[in-house]
């Protein structure tokens, strides 16, 4: 009889472990015993304060709103669950291939290259996962107005870390243009630094590095069209290109001056407006830093920028340049001509000459 009952039992204990293995993630509503209330928060050590409120209707208009918690917060299996989570790995779902549709086109291994994964993997907390720029639990596509990495908030979204860079951004010509007056065509900050592969300046891969910066803002201003639209009334890449600056630019020098040097790389402003950096009266300062043109006056204001020689606008250089031009085609033509008479002449005498049996 004992050796029944220590069957039944022995039966019945492996039964209970595997309907428990078996048991299902806990579903949304029992984390929200917990996460649904507004006042749920945990405090450290040195008194910062981390919400842990999670808003159902949030979550409910995100691409995630399909799945469970526990689709992403993997370490959890039971409630109440340990303390201290893992981070949230992205990469369970998006990658080639994968087989609930997720997005493919994730560049993880740019993002371990950039600076933002090299800090992290240096053990810097405060450097950015996926879900500080794509959010947590209010993941939305990119075209969705509410998106965090949409146009019109990605903005917003890095300004939350770099809080200068941001300040100065909308109070620019671009950050007017988009966050002011919605314009889609003016740049936000992806797209000159980059998504995932965001590289510091000080290196030469960077897209705003010194010898970089020309070429990514000739993605926009390269264009006259792009630039009638916006009352710019010449071609700065060209004119920029044909200068000095341009010219030692593309042979590689990373010490001239670039369109960040002189126009500033955040706080791009008209010239016409007395805090920017090309405002006349501030010239000789932006000409005169440290490593340009030291000791600049105002005698460098007076001259002219962006000089286009082929447009009239230019003045006395236009007719100089003009002048050359046609004394150039002159010579040449005058040149040919002379080379096309003397060999005519010498044909001539050699018929001459055989026609005379010579």
């Amino acid at each position: 009889m004992r050796v029944v009952l220590a069957t039944v039992a022995a039966l019945l204990a492996a039964a209970a472990s595997q309907a428990q293995s078996a048991a299902p993630a806990p579903p949304l509503r029992q984390c929200g015993i917990c996460h649904g209330r507004h006042e749920f928060k945990v405090v450290a050590r040195d008194g910062t304060v981390r919400p842990l409120f999670v808003d159902e209707t949030v979550l409910a208009r995100s691409v995630h709103a399909r799945w469970q918690c526990v689709d992403c917060h993997a370490d959890v299996s039971a409630i109440p669950h340990p303390p201290n989570l893992g981070v949230v790995n992205c990469q369970r779902c998006h990658f080639p291939g994968n087989p609930v549709g997720a997005p493919e086109d994730v560049n993880y291994e740019g993002y371990v290259k950039s600076v933002h994964g090299r800090l992290r993997a240096a053990g810097n907390t405060k450097a950015p996962l996926c879900q500080d720029c794509h959010g947590g639990h209010d993941v939305h596509k990119r075209d969705d107005p509410h998106a965090a990495t949409g146009k019109l908030r990605l903005a917003e979204t890095c300004g939350r870390c770099h809080l200068e860079q941001y300040s100065q951004y909308r109070e620019s010509v671009h950050g007017q243009s988009l966050l002011g007056k919605g314009n889609l065509q003016a740049p936000t900050c992806s797209d000159c630094h980059g998504e995932h592969s965001i590289l510091p300046p000080a290196e030469t891969a960077s897209d705003v590095s010194a010898t970089h910066i020309p070429e990514t803002c000739a993605a926009c201003h390269g264009s006259m069209a792009f630039n009638t639209a916006f009352d710019i009334p010449i071609n700065p890449v060209k004119t920029f290109k044909h200068s000095f600056h341009g010219i030692a630019n593309e042979l590689g020098s990373a010490r001239v001056a670039n369109c960040a040097s002189c126009h500033t790389a955040h706080q791009v402003l008209p010239p016409s407006d007395p805090r920017s950096s090309v405002n006349p009266a501030n010239i000789p300062a932006t000409c005169g830093k440290s490593g340009c043109h030291e000791g600049a006056n105002a005698n460098y204001a007076r001259g002219r920028f962006h000089i286009d020689p082929s447009s009239r606008d230019s003045g006395v250089i236009y007719w100089v340049a003009l002048f050359f031009k046609i004394l150039t085609i002159s010579t040449m033509v005058g040149l040919i001509g002379h080379i096309a008479l003397d060999l005519a002449k010498k044909i001539r005498q050699r018929h001459g000459r055989e026609a005379r049996g010579e």
